[in-house]
């Protein structure tokens, strides 16, 4: 029921045809009454202003009886990660069909559907299934809360390639959370940890691929839905049934602050949920849950247990996922103050600086100690191979003990840390394994006999010693030479990459005579691979070839964990020597700027480059694995294949920064091509963020649309102004009435071929991205829903 509305707002009207409880045109409903509320007709469901807080509301929808410990549960938010003021904040219908929720303390609204009804007669409603949707007078729906969820699915409410679920912060805190689940660039429906500082898909099985993990990558359409029975089923072929399937039962999927997604039905009597499926049997596999430098315990009483490292404490004492920080201060690198803390059963997946196959301990903590970024290294016996594997790390996270893993952890702490704290590391490092048997290293001692032959024994060992000393040259020759051949098969595994020789790319390459282009640290050439396959062949110039091998594998072990069909692939590598390459796909059409001024270019294909690269750029900022700015965004690296579809290039050797930002502003030096970078590489006390690449792709856009290179839009008046200038000054003559300003700014390579509708929305939102301020920028992220909405902004 909708009541207490005041007089001023348009008064509300049932109908035989719609539920009887609707939002009209001019009305509102005011956070400061709590009767203003919509209601479903079954009375199930409510939508209102949810408190959420001290003096904090989220217009919200949540189920109208309340559990027997007095909480509602809620279902959706609007603005979960940004509540409103609990005096004169209100939800308002306007005339024109917007939805806008607006906080009293603020001008500009906190949230809109961006909506507009040309029947002057929409309304909002909620119905018997919990959805919340506006809708015009002839049933049209022009917005609906299933399309976009927080953190539930409700039954029938279906999960798409544009939507995704988000956990909330804590039980108390419903801002958005650290845990997402949604489709992937494969069509997978995937649990990913999305951290402060790195990202890690943990569901299904990480280590498994799709297929065996009973997961299909064809079902492009990228749907998943649980109907009224309690079946799910998702277009990559998982599916489930609670175990309690079954109708007139109500149900929820929840993606949980924990990061485990369950499925959760109400009792008979409705007064409490309870769990009915759950993707997560073991909560501590879930990444991230209990944050860096901690590790997580399965107690058969009291659950999943954190606990920090030795030597680390709680970086917040109330919430794990922050994890620890180390109560010691941090050495310099390569001092030789550090050493290594043993802790057995300790397990940490992933994030590993490299793999090191059949090394005996102490080489391994030799690798990690020459490594500045090492926090430490897994160590374990490989039942299979029969051989010890060595992990140094470059993040301790998902941790893990358990008395039936066979490894151990070396955390690596400073000496006089060790020395001075070694009654508590005792006390800490102890797990209760008293019903195990405990592994000794046995010392073989041999009684020594005084034989009269003593001569004779050394004259023995000699000779013996002697032949030993030659198999033993021989055998670390070819174990060496095993090693480095198993560490390369390990990289092509880790990266699917493959490494060539320099001898095979001079070949493919024919001695690097075909050139198709060069950049300020490389010269790119076309090859033909022994396989027949043509490929783009990058030789990084010498001066950018000083880093070592490892810190090169390194790197492009995060590229290889990229995938994108906006994005180039790297086929492999070479690193011999001082030569590093990348082979890349070889793109048959060129770059765009080639394509500029090309009549094959029409106005579709021109439309198609825009949102692949912005798709492109926003999987690099925000969801693979380590964030990754380009730094260099222009025509000249954006590649285009035989459909002309676009493929970003050039990306990943710039700069990989952390989820958090603390490390985005390490540039020594602006990086870029004049004309297309940002105000901030200029100024040294303004960070460098992700809105660096979207200042660069909306001036690529603008260069794109008007056929102008960014730095001469215009000659007249007597002096030359840059093309965003000119631009704005053309927009702004539009809004000042004149009816050909996109013709006057449009390359006459396009004229008349284009829609004007969407060329205006493609020009306001490249003029957008290219605003001075980088607050006032879109992510991209923002600039893909834009393009695909096509909305005039």
């Amino acid at each position: 029921m909708l009541v207490s509305l005041l007089s001023s707002q348009t008064p509300l009207t049932t109908s035989s045809s719609s539920p009887p409880y609707a939002l009209k045109l001019g009305s509102s409903l005011f956070v400061d009454n709590k009767d203003d509320v919509l209601i479903s007709p079954d009375n199930v469901f409510t939508a209102g202003f949810y408190s959420v807080g001290n003096n904090a509301f989220c217009f919200s929808i949540w189920f109208t009886k309340p559990l027997s410990t007095g909480s509602h549960t809620v279902v959706w938010m609007a603005n979960r990660d940004a509540p409103v003021n609990g005096k004169r904040s209100k939800l308002s219908l306007t005339k024109t069909g917007n939805l806008v929720l607006q906080d009293a303390d603020q001008d500009l609204p906190i949230w809109t559907t961006r909506t507009r009804d040309l029947t002057d007669s929409a309304e909002l409603k909620l119905n018997n299934s919990g959805n919340l949707y506006l809708q015009s007078k002839d049933e049209k729906i022009l917005w609906q809360s299933f399309g976009f969820p927080t953190d539930t699915l409700l039954p029938n409410q279906p999960l798409t390639k544009e939507s995704m679920l988000v956990s909330s912060r804590s039980k108390t805190n419903h801002s958005s959370g650290f845990y997402r689940l949604f489709f992937d660039s494969d069509n997978v429906l995937r649990l990913v940890y999305s951290g402060p500082k790195v990202t890690g898909v943990y569901w299904p099985n990480p280590e498994l691929r799709a297929w065996d993990a009973g997961r299909s990558t064809y079902g492009s359409e990228r749907t998943a839905s649980i109907d009224t029975f309690g079946r799910f089923i998702s277009s990559d072929g998982w599916f489930f049934n609670s175990s309690d399937d079954g109708i007139q039962i109500m149900r929820r999927v929840t993606i949980d602050i924990d990061g485990n997604l369950r499925v959760y039905s109400l009792n008979e009597n409705r007064t409490f949920w309870k769990v009915t499926w759950q993707a997560m049997a073991q909560t501590c596999m879930i990444h991230g849950s209990c944050g860096e430098n901690s590790t997580c315990s399965n107690q058969p009483t009291f659950g999943r247990k954190c606990t920090c490292l030795p030597y680390h404490k709680m970086v917040n004492q109330t919430d794990w996922s922050y994890g620890c920080e180390p109560e010691f201060e941090q050495t310099l690198c390569g001092n030789g103050h550090d050493s290594f803390l043993h802790l057995s059963h300790f397990d940490f997946y992933g994030y590993d600086l490299k793999y090191l196959p059949n090394v005996t301990l102490d080489v391994c903590k030799e690798e990690c100690m020459n490594m500045c970024s090492c926090k430490g290294f897994q160590y374990k016996f490989d039942k299979k191979q029969g051989i010890f594997l060595c992990y140094p790390k470059f993040l301790l996270l998902n941790g893990f003990s358990s008395v039936s893993f066979n490894g151990s952890l070396y955390l690596r702490v400073p000496k006089i840390t060790l020395f001075s704290n070694t009654t508590k590391a005792t006390q800490e490092l102890g797990l209760n394994c008293s019903g195990h048997p405990m592994m000794v290293e046995m010392e073989r001692v041999y009684d020594k006999k005084n034989e009269r032959g003593s001569i004779k024994f050394l004259l023995l060992f000699t000779y013996v010693f002697g032949a030993l000393e030659v198999v033993c040259i021989i055998y670390f020759f070819y174990k060496t030479r095993k090693s480095v051949t198993k560490s390369q098969g390990y990289l092509q595994a880790a990266t699917g990459f493959e490494r060539f020789s320099y001898r095979d790319l001079r070949k493919a390459s024919e001695n690097f005579s075909m050139e198709i282009g060069r950049g300020g640290g490389a010269i790119v050439y076309k090859g033909v691979l022994s396989d027949n396959r043509v490929a783009a062949i990058k030789r990084l110039k010498e001066a950018n070839s000083n880093q070592g091998e490892a810190e090169f594998l390194a790197e492009i072990s995060t590229l290889g964990r990229l995938n994108h069909m906006n994005l180039i692939d790297i086929w492999g590598y070479c690193a011999e020597g001082k030569h590093r390459i990348l082979v890349y796909e070889y793109m048959e059409n060129g770059s765009l700027e080639e394509n500029l001024h090309s009549k094959k270019l029409h106005w579709d294909k021109r439309f198609e480059v825009a949102l692949g690269t912005a798709k492109g750029l926003a999987y690099l900022h925000e969801e693979c694995l380590e964030w990754v700015l380009h730094c260099d965004v222009k025509p000249h690296n954006i590649l285009l294949d035989q459909d002309y579809l676009p493929k970003v290039a050039d990306f990943g050797l710039s700069k990989f920064f952390d989820r958090d930002g603390r490390d985005n502003s390490e540039f020594t030096k602006a990086r870029g091509t004049r004309g297309y970078m940002a105000p901030e590489w200029f100024f040294v006390s303004l960070p460098i963020t992700s809105k660096v690449d979207v200042y660069s792709y909306g001036v690529v856009m603008l260069e794109m649309i008007t056929g102008r290179s960014p730095q001469g839009g215009d000659q007249s008046g007597g002096y030359e102004r840059p093309m965003v200038q000119w631009v704005r000054e053309k927009v702004a003559d539009g809004y000042g009435g004149k009816s050909n300003w996109i013709e006057e700014i449009v390359d006459s390579t396009v004229k008349g071929e284009y829609d004007r509708i969407r060329m205006g929305n493609l020009i306001k939102v490249a003029l957008q991205c290219a605003e001075e301020i980088k607050d006032a920028r879109p992510t991209m992220s923002q600039v893909v829903d834009m393009l695909l909405r096509g909305e005039e902004l």
